[in-house]
């Protein structure tokens, strides 16, 4: 594990460093990406000044109000469903297929039923991220061995009991996979809607960075959003191992 960890930092490094000398030698122009060294800069002179703050903010609201939302309500409609089998069997076919609409064509009509504020993005950030949470609760709950459940009622363990002692953990895994991939919808489906129709927001501002060729600003939010998804990410995957150690997995 050790040695897959110091191999795709050595590859994200040279990665990282051809670009930067691609950039500084002109091979790819300045127009199109400016050297990592440079958005890392200008990440730190738009911090220090204050000038993303608020926007940085009303995303980051949006995000987690999102993401919050979906996870518990893609857990318990998970939850329902696996303890339901004929209303999964109906469900089925539409979280197979969810993923194939395009759910940013409703962010009109969320404007104009809720205005032009935070609440349309929020509600599209939680629409992609909702399922996949659905989806792998259901896949977690699949995978409990049916001798945990004999155990239980040989133990004559209550149903709350199981489900937090035996059940949950094992499928906790799964769980977390959900969380991950809830993240990463929950600020696609922020972040593109305030490129869609925004008054503000990081999508809204590299946006408009774009469309005025301020490409420092551009790369400069482009990575701030990477390195909040990531670092979310990563302390996710940190906390899934513990929980995989101490149940003697690795």
């Amino acid at each position: 594990m050790r040695k897959a960890t110091w191999i795709r930092a050595i590859v994200l490094v040279a990665a990282i460093a051809a670009l930067e000398i691609f950039c500084r030698v002109g091979i790819i122009p300045r127009i199109t990406m400016i050297p990592p060294s440079t958005m890392v800069t200008s990440l730190f002179d738009l911090v220090r000044s204050g000038a993303i703050t608020s926007d940085t903010l009303q995303t980051l609201t949006s995000v987690a109000i999102a993401l919050g939302s979906a996870i518990a309500a893609g857990f318990v409609a998970g939850a329902l469903l696996h303890a339901l089998p004929r209303a999964r069997r109906i469900v089925d076919p539409l979280l197979a297929t969810y993923y194939s609409i395009p759910v940013f064509v409703f962010y009109p009509l969320f404007i104009a039923i809720f205005g032009l504020n935070a609440i349309p993005k929020t509600v599209i950030g939680f629409m992609y991220a909702v399922v996949a949470m659905v989806i792998n609760t259901l896949n977690g709950l699949d995978r409990v061995p049916p001798v945990l459940w004999k155990t239980a009622r040989v133990h004559h363990m209550g149903r709350v009991s199981t489900l937090a002692d035996m059940v949950f953990p094992y499928a906790a895994a799964y769980l977390f996979t959900g969380v991950k991939l809830a993240v990463a919808y929950s600020f696609i489906g922020v972040i593109g809607s305030e490129f869609i129709l925004s008054s503000g927001g990081i999508g809204y501002r590299i946006s408009f960075a774009y469309y005025n060729f301020q490409n420092d600003v551009m790369y400069a939010l482009i990575l701030l959003v990477l390195t909040i998804v990531v670092t979310i990410n990563m302390t996710l995957y940190y906390w899934e191992r513990i929980l995989m150690a101490r149940r003697g997995e690795r």
